[in-house]
């Protein structure tokens, strides 16, 4: 978005929901209500199989398929997504990062397609090109999950991505480093300005030392690079965080990179407000939440976002509806058009208390960037698991405050008295719902589309495809051509785990502080001894993550809380086939499994857990499940033999520890 000269009215920023689900003609539908509505761009969800490198026929896919985002296999898929959507008068963001150079592929396909369809000329439409691949994988390790390489060749990706995109679609930014999920993760503002920037700092020097870009063009590397930031209900301080967060890329770009344009060096970044921080309970009250959180990273022209997307009041019930958008989008509009906001230069200059603030943040970011840099950058602080226990020990310490009550959230753990709310009048119907049938028809449209391709062409282009990663060469051209010939997700990731292998990150689990001199916390630990003195064994929990969903933030903090009342916990991080969790679980002799599944996909991956634990002999053993699920949901797992349900309403993690060791007891038939 361009920047007006100080004296104009402000632009308004790019509206966008942030949508996406079943299939690609659906989704496509809802993007051409969305742009008719005013929305100024388009922000695509995928699928977890998308993003996470799986065609819908995998194992690992089941459930998931179509559930948080679009499913998008092959060029076809691309197509339909944007078929009747001039993709060089769009701008187009997406929220890929592990397979975001494979989907940026077929993006620059589809509109090479539609170049040529029109007569134009393929380069003139594809320097056109705007919008953005998210493709920070650095936070993927860190908080959402959604990885697939280690973090060596996953650089390498996002290096190749931005050296080919400042060459052919100069206007495109190739990554959107995502502080976001990090603040989802338990960042503070110190913590999610410093991690994001170190993540900044370990892909500029892979781009600056990758001979692929000569030194003249770094001020557009610089200039492309984009962020994409979380902003909470505490707006003061996250509009602080904003200003020194300016402030800091200034200086970065400027002393560490030579970057001599001002413009160049302006803090170019995106928003959603905080997803994870509306609540279940009155869920009415998560419109102000969010009015208050779009504030934060508008009222500041000088921190001012240049992208916003909202997410919509009922997302911690379930998939929001096209109205429920619509509410969102209509937030924004009014900020922008019926206030004054725009007309004014920032408002907050000179302000002695703000400056003291953004002075405060950018002391503490430096000191924690320098910390990262010491143990050799951010891709070093992954591997070590540094970055990730410092965030799982922030969110411990969040989650006690909101606990014991220092952290007030209205309608939780305060003020919970309610009427019945008329938002929620038709129940679990007050959400969107994705029929089951979504997914056997993706399966069978992606075996249509096996038969009717060139197998020669595919088996061409992937064996060339395995032979450049193994090389040093630039992967972008060779992804180009898998595109075109028709190869699936599944197939372009597949030969590059071929090459590169897989990866799994440091949980973080068991380098988070204690929480000691809870008394709560000492109450149940006295029955979990008690109770391994009457069984004659140490009381262990299974904490498990079934499917694709990678927000593991819960399951670590259960885990994390688990192990402070005496449990000895296992838990082996994200990614789990159901068969894995009943294997582990009969390995280790758990008196627990305790599941947790965001995505959706809990009818489908939980009761697969409870049928192979009755198959392998340990049907005794009590699974319980915590996510977004359904009141009606709820009762069809209860059904299926699932001991408890725990939905975000339940936040005391204290209380449910000492509801564990209750049922453990009911099943070993204890007084």
């Amino acid at each position: 978005m361009p920047y007006p000269s100080d004296h104009e009215r402000d632009r308004p920023w790019v509206m966008r929901t942030y949508a996406g689900h079943s299939s690609a003609a659906a989704s496509n539908e809802l993007y051409r209500r969305n742009l008719a509505k005013g929305q100024t761009g388009l922000s695509v969800a995928f699928d977890l199989p998308t993003q996470t490198g799986y065609d819908p026929d995998h194992q690992l896919s089941r459930g998931e398929v179509g559930k948080v985002g679009v499913p998008i296999s092959h060029i076809g898929d691309m197509r339909r997504l944007f078929d009747g959507i001039p993709l060089a008068e769009a701008n187009t963001s997406m929220t890929i990062n592990a397979p975001a150079m494979w989907l940026l592929a077929l993006y620059v396909s589809v509109a090479r397609e539609q170049a040529e369809a029109e007569g134009r000329d393929v380069d003139e439409v594809l320097a056109k090109l705007t919008g953005t691949t998210q493709n920070d994988i650095i936070k993927e390790y860190l908080s959402r999950g959604t990885y697939i390489f280690p973090p060596g060749p996953s650089l390498r990706l996002i290096t190749d991505m931005i050296a080919w995109t400042v060459h052919h679609v100069p206007k495109w930014n190739p990554i959107n480093i995502c502080s976001y999920h990090l603040q989802e993760a338990g960042a503070t503002p110190t913590q999610e300005v410093a991690y994001a920037l170190c993540t900044a700092i370990a892909v500029l020097d892979a781009v600056r030392d990758s001979g692929q870009v000569d030194q003249a063009d770094m001020d557009k590397v610089v200039a492309r690079i984009s962020f994409f930031v979380n902003a909470g209900v505490r707006f003061v301080e996250e509009m602080s965080k904003m200003r020194a967060f300016t402030a800091l890329w200034d200086e970065i770009t400027r002393d560490r990179y030579g970057v001599t344009d001002p413009k160049a060096r302006r803090l170019r970044y995106g928003v959603q407000v905080n997803s994870l921080g509306l609540t279940e309970a009155q869920p009415e009250n998560n419109v102000q939440r969010i009015v208050l959180e779009m504030l934060a990273v508008s009222l500041s022209r000088g921190a001012r976002a240049r992208a916003i997307q909202l997410p919509a009041w009922n997302e911690a019930l379930g998939l929001p509806r096209p109205w429920d958008q619509q509410w969102a989008l209509r937030m924004q509009q009014v900020l922008a058009f019926e206030t004054d906001l725009l007309e004014y230069e920032d408002i907050f200059d000179g302000s002695h208390v703000i400056q003291a603030k953004v002075d405060e943040i950018m002391a503490g970011a430096r000191e924690e960037i320098a910390r990262v840099q010491d143990v050799g950058g951010a891709v070093a602080a992954v591997e070590s698991g540094y970055m990730k226990s410092q965030l799982v020990g922030s969110l411990a310490e969040y989650r006690r405050g909101m606990e014991n009550g220092e952290r007030v959230l209205v309608g939780v753990n305060k003020f919970a008295t309610t009427e019945p709310s008329p938002l929620q009048a038709e129940g679990a119907k007050a959400i969107e719902t994705i029929d089951p049938a979504v997914e056997k028809e993706a399966v069978a449209a992606l075996e249509d589309w096996r038969g009717q391709r060139d197998s020669d062409a595919v088996e061409r282009t992937l064996a060339t495809l395995k032979e450049t990663a193994r090389t040093s060469a630039n992967l972008f051209e060779a992804t180009v051509d898998c595109a075109r010939a028709g190869v699936t997700t599944g197939e372009w990731s597949g030969a590059l785990r071929e090459v590169f292998g897989e990866y799994r990150a440091p949980t973080g689990v068991s380098a988070a502080a204690a929480g000691g001199g809870d008394p709560g916390i000492e109450r149940v630990r006295e029955r979990v001894r008690a109770t391994e003195a009457e069984l004659g064994e140490r009381l262990r929990i299974l904490v498990g993550k079934p499917g694709l969903d990678g927000h593991s933030n819960g399951a670590e903090q259960v885990a994390v809380r688990a192990r402070d009342v005496g449990f000895e916990v296992v838990y082996q991080g994200i990614r789990l086939t159901p068969e894995q969790i009943t294997a582990a679980a009969v390995q280790e002799g758990v008196h627990v499994v305790g599941l947790s599944v965001l995505s959706g996909s809990h009818l489908e991956v939980v009761p697969h857990v409870v049928d192979g634990l009755r198959a392998a002999g340990a049907g005794d053993v009590p699974v319980i499940v915590g996510g977004i699920i359904p009141p009606d949901d709820a009762a069809l797992l209860t059904e299926r033999g699932i001991a408890r349900v725990f939905t975000p309403k339940d936040y005391e993690l204290t209380d449910i520890m000492d509801g564990i060791v209750s049922l453990i007891r009911e099943r070993h038939g204890l007084s």
